[in-house]
């Protein structure tokens, strides 16, 4: 278990610090509540041991800070436990108020500083089994259960978030809607099974350009993800206009590169796609309206005869 002692006393960290290595903990230090939260956020601690009184910034202040920077990170929290000299009512409701969850005498004995780190470290393995437990869920949950890439509703929660960003930081977002061409009939002609089949290797043609695009540096992030039925998302945040463009045409000769034999989508004989573009050089406003134009560009490639690319720019692309 690694442990961050927080505190100002060079002397006492180094007391606490032996006898914590003697117990079997890894240990790390910060001589003040600013050092000790900017440690915290990049050492990623299993219990914060944190004095009260400090220059920069006191324990309560840290632990606040080192409580936001938590709030940040869903399922994630430290013990963190408060060294005293002396333990009144008031100091003790403050520092519990702040975020503690419990104290310590710094003149606690050897069995009650043993006592304490062995109940935190029960406190702490739970705390990452619970973490654990909660990722596999929610990676169940972000999962389409067909074709094992991004679900519909691991989209809408990520394109939102990457949205948000660039709307921030005033950088590109691009959004390629997938709908494979004929697969009624598909399905119809060949079953259920082989539909589901096909599915899954279109899944796997996305996912890896979106890889790609990634690995060529077309865009800074790209999602893939089923929409729904036999339609797919690609979404690619930042980058320059001409990878977006060259992405979505390698993606339309990608899938026919599958060759699935489809007699009844003609002329081609196979499996084929329409996608419909749309890129905003600066993403602003809501979401909703690049997903609108997309789906309209969409429906304009099936209409124009299907297999084929159609993009909607936004002024100044």
């Amino acid at each position: 278990m690694k442990v961050l002692i927080v505190d100002d006393s060079a002397a006492m960290v180094a007391l606490l610090a032996s006898r914590l290595e003697e117990l079997g903990y890894a240990v790390v230090v910060a001589a003040n509540g600013q050092a000790g939260a900017d440690l915290f956020a990049t050492c990623r601690p299993d219990l914060v041991l944190m004095d009260l009184e400090m220059p920069v910034l006191n324990g309560y202040g840290a632990t606040r800070l080192i409580r936001a920077i938590e709030a940040r990170q869903r399922w994630a929290w430290t013990p963190v436990l408060f060294l005293t000299a002396a333990s009144s009512e008031d100091s003790l409701v403050t520092a519990i108020e702040a975020g503690a969850d419990d104290f310590i005498a710094k003149s606690a004995s050897e069995e009650i500083l043993r006592a304490k780190m062995q109940a935190m470290a029960r406190i702490a393995a739970l705390r990452n089994d619970l973490r654990a437990a909660h990722e596999q869920l929610e990676g169940i949950a972000n999962r389409d259960g067909l074709t094992g890439i991004a679900n519909r509703r691991a989209l809408d929660q990520w394109s939102d978030e990457a949205w948000a960003r660039a709307v921030e930081a005033a950088s590109s977002f691009s959004l390629l809607m997938v709908d494979l061409d004929n697969f009624k009939r598909f399905n119809d002609a060949y079953g259920h099974l082989a539909g589901d089949d096909c599915l899954r290797a279109i899944a796997e043609a996305i996912a890896e350009t979106a890889k790609q695009a990634c690995d060529r540096g077309v865009c800074d992030m790209a999602i893939s993800a089923r929409y729904g039925g036999e339609e797919f998302a690609l979404l690619l945040s930042g980058g320059e206009a001409d990878g977006y463009r060259d992405t979505a045409d390698h993606l339309v000769r990608r899938i026919r590169q599958c060759a699935i034999a489809h007699d009844h989508n003609p002329p081609w004989g196979i499996v084929t796609a329409s996608v419909g573009g749309c890129r905003f050089e600066r993403a602003q406003g809501h979401i909703k309206a690049i997903f609108r134009a997309a789906d309209a560009c969409l429906y304009r490639a099936k209409a124009e005869g299907r297999n084929r690319v159609v993009h909607h720019t936004s002024p100044g692309e």
